[in-house]
């Protein structure tokens, strides 16, 4: 759960800095900042209020070749992949104290352009941000190489080589944060980066480039490139010069990245995909309040857009009056409102789209017989009708196997299963194609091991709910994709082992 910690500073601070920001204008490419070949861009707009907030330039494939060039000779020739590991790491501190000096800058663009509470932003993604890249940078000149012990006659070493130019596309929701899972550990053992952002959130990456370059990466070594999802996407999936791929977002994309993978050089392909995460509470939950505060939390956090939202709230019949009635009580508290105000908890979706894809699956819910306890229609922010604001909207009465239970939404939409044992909540919480992560709430230490075993997920959560470390891994089962993020283990995506045999003459 979050450990929010209360901004002093005000709205009219926000938007006074809003009306000085300077967005980003150009691609970032093999060390310069260069505008795409045809001069293309996006309008982009704020789903706080619709405003116009930049035009984002447009990168098309040929843009994309020059980045994947330069990224190509930045590892083949450049010193990037040779340079000594305690170089590269002290480059990325020096690039992880200019992120935390453009920290208000950073945390406003990603405000503005995704919706996120700017206090969210600065406290929670900017903090995840600074940890990751650090903490990739400390590891930069830790990991060590191995020998075998095949004889006297023999000798042989393992080592862990970069696996060469790594392609990353990420998503809005955590704009940031996700990309920096990938591109801090790729950077980290000598590896060449291409950034695909999303067009919802391509700014911040974009600013982040320009700060790398002024802490000394070299050129080449990360290069960003916004543009068109569905032509850039597939143009980086097929690239015969990209040797590994990273990708989270939708399970449709990540199956279309493998098949790219398949018709291209076979380049390792990870995927971080969705999920709809059972959040269990048995009646032995060591804390019944916290339980429900964080359920409520859990789903209304960043609006729901989370893979790992605990979106199916799975409850045993014996407290399942009690909870209900609080999940809802304290759906008040999390009235959208203005992204910019400190005092806002949750703030719009990223685009007036994504409010039609939300409206949509509450409108088949009730059609499929569930009960809207609280929410279930768009509404407007109270200051401006053209914001893409969604209210908290709690389901009852849901079946295990209906819509709402087994397709993503993405929202600020809970749904609530009422079971009447523990066996039937685990059955219900692994009714899903995705395994991304699971919640369970109980003081029966025996009952923690034994559950969590059963769970078909990459994170069981006990007895809270987001929490973590950059020291354990994060990843998923089934539809939710392979690999892992965060971690030494997330090294593994981003290496080769090589084993050089010597007979000793």
């Amino acid at each position: 759960m979050s450990d929010r910690t209360p901004d002093p500073r005000t709205l009219e601070f926000w938007e006074s800095k809003a009306r000085d920001i300077v967005w980003p204008s150009g691609l970032v490419i093999d060390g310069d900042r260069s505008a795409p070949r045809d001069d293309a861009t996006f309008e982009h707009t704020s789903p706080r209020d619709g405003r116009r907030l930049t035009a984002v330039p447009a990168g098309d494939t040929g843009d994309l070749d020059r980045a994947i060039g330069a990224a190509r000779r930045a590892f083949d020739d450049g010193p990037w992949p040779t340079m000594p590991p305690r170089e590269r790491k002290h480059l990325m501190l020096r690039w992880a104290d200019l992120i935390e000096a453009h920290r208000d800058e950073l945390a406003l663009m990603i405000s503005l352009e995704m919706g996120k509470p700017v206090e969210e932003a600065w406290s929670i993604e900017l903090r995840a941000v600074l940890a990751t890249y650090r903490w990739y940078a400390e590891l930069a000149d830790k990991e060590l190489d191995e020998s075998s012990p095949v004889g006297p006659d023999d000798f042989a070493l393992i080592t862990r080589e970069p696996v060469g130019v790594v392609g990353v596309v990420t998503p809005w929701n955590f704009p940031l944060t996700l990309a920096g899972w990938k591109i801090a550990p790729a950077l980290a053992v000598g590896c060449t980066v291409v950034h695909k952002p999303s067009d919802l959130a391509s700014s911040s990456a974009l600013r982040m480039a320009e700060l790398a370059l002024e802490a000394g990466i070299p050129p080449g070594a990360l290069n960003v490139v916004p543009g068109r999802g569905s032509v850039l996407g597939k143009h980086l999936g097929m690239h015969q010069q990209v040797d590994a791929l990273a990708f989270t977002g939708s399970t449709q994309v990540g199956r279309a990245y493998l098949e790219y993978s398949a018709k291209s050089n076979l380049k390792r392909t990870w995927l971080e995909l969705g999920g709809k995460s059972g959040n269990i509470i048995l009646p032995d939950a060591p804390d019944l309040e916290t339980a429900i505060s964080t359920a409520a939390w859990g789903i209304f956090f960043n609006a729901g857009q989370m893979c790992t939202a605990p979106s199916r709230l799975i409850v045993h019949r014996d407290v399942a009056d009690e909870v209900i009635a609080g999940v809802v009580a304290r759906a008040g508290q999390y009235s959208p409102g203005d992204p910019l105000d400190p005092a806002t908890l949750m703030g719009p979706l990223a685009s007036l789209a994504r409010v039609e894809q939300v409206q949509g699956h509450v409108t088949r819910a009730i059609e499929d017989g569930a009960e809207a306890l609280v929410g279930g229609a768009a509404e407007s922010s109270n200051s401006d009708s053209s914001g893409a604001y969604f209210p908290p909207t709690v389901f009852a009465g849901v079946s295990p196997d209906s819509r709402l239970a087994q397709e993503e939404v993405f929202g600020p939409v809970l749904a609530i299963v009422t079971v009447n044992d523990e066996d039937e909540a685990v059955r219900v919480a692994n009714n899903s194609d995705y395994g991304l992560a699971a919640g369970l709430w109980t003081s029966d230490v025996s009952k923690v091991h034994r559950l969590s075993r059963r769970l078909k997920a990459g994170t069981v959560w006990v007895n809270c709910y987001e929490e973590g470390d950059l020291t354990v891994p994060f990843g998923g089962y089934k539809l939710s994709g392979n690999g892992r993020d965060k971690s030494r283990h997330a090294l593994e995506k981003y290496t080769e082992l090589k084993t050089t045999f010597v007979h000793l003459t």
